[in-house]
């Protein structure tokens, strides 16, 4: 998060002005987002300690049922029959990727609660953000959120001993490539909150674990069966569908011309 936010921090200098635009009020949203973040970034990676990525992937499931429930409530979002069975089909899918490892052990089982809760926590970061990326440039509002998990975390990792130093340069390697890919989603995502809610954003993530089960399979030699291929495609389809669906519009019908009388 510390890297993010330097990488962000040339784009902040070129929106400077918006600065002047976060008061007290903004400046607290942005706070708990980057709270809820720094959360998220926690409990997910604490959770991998206990689990398999193939496995977490039944909880990140959760998150955009999670997302409607907070929309709803919040914001009144409403959605439609056909978006919840298209959200169905994904989650189905999601779940016959994380299946064959869900409850080996107990201590499998704690790392699915941490990552269930990691998921609450994500949720919590979306449906904040989708109300402030409104009133500041995504540059700003992701600066100021990743900065703000940036001293969570830090004062997380003084308070649990863990150290700064140490690593050798593969791992720094990784810190960096950490601090470069995923912020380029994030910033991407705060981006689309201005057009699109956090359940759509959270529909679109259930791509991640098709993703992270394959790359997990050649990095970390996690085996992937039949099962789970078969679990990806149905999710790909069902967020494909999803977000096909929410490009429809209602047809406007429009009224039959009237012919002018001949003088």
């Amino acid at each position: 998060m510390v890297f993010a936010s330097l990488l962000l921090t040339p784009m902040v200098w070129i929106h400077r002005q918006e600065l002047r635009k976060i008061n007290k009020k903004t400046a607290l949203f942005l706070f708990f987002s980057g709270v809820f973040l720094a959360l998220h970034f926690v409990l997910w990676f604490g959770s991998l300690k206990f689990t398999t990525v193939a496995s977490s992937t039944i909880i990140l499931a959760l998150q955009p049922i999670i997302s409607l429930i907070g929309g709803f409530f919040l914001f009144k979002e409403r959605t439609t029959s056909s978006a919840l069975m298209t959200m169905g089909i994904a989650i189905i899918g999601a779940m016959m990727i994380g299946w064959g490892d869900f409850g080996l052990s107990q201590e499998a089982m704690f790392g699915d609660l941490l990552s269930f809760f990691s998921v609450i926590a994500v949720v919590g970061y979306l449906l904040i953000g989708q109300t402030i990326v409104k009133q500041l440039s995504h540059w700003i509002y992701s600066f100021c959120v990743f900065s703000f998990a940036s001293i969570v975390l830090i004062i997380f990792n003084f308070a649990t001993n863990v150290t700064f130093t140490g690593y050798p340069a593969k791992d720094w390697g990784i810190f960096v490539l950490l601090a470069i890919v995923p912020t380029v989603s994030h910033v991407i995502n705060n981006w689309l909150m201005n057009y699109v809610n956090a359940t759509t954003i959270s529909m679109s993530i259930l791509g991640e674990p098709v993703g992270s089960t394959i790359l997990a399979y050649f990095i970390l030699g996690e085996r992937l069966t039949t099962w789970q291929m078969a679990g990806g495609v149905i999710v790909l389809i069902g967020v494909f569908l999803f977000l096909t669906q929410k490009q429809k519009k209602p047809a406007v019908h429009e009224p039959y011309p009237i012919e002018k009388a001949a003088p």
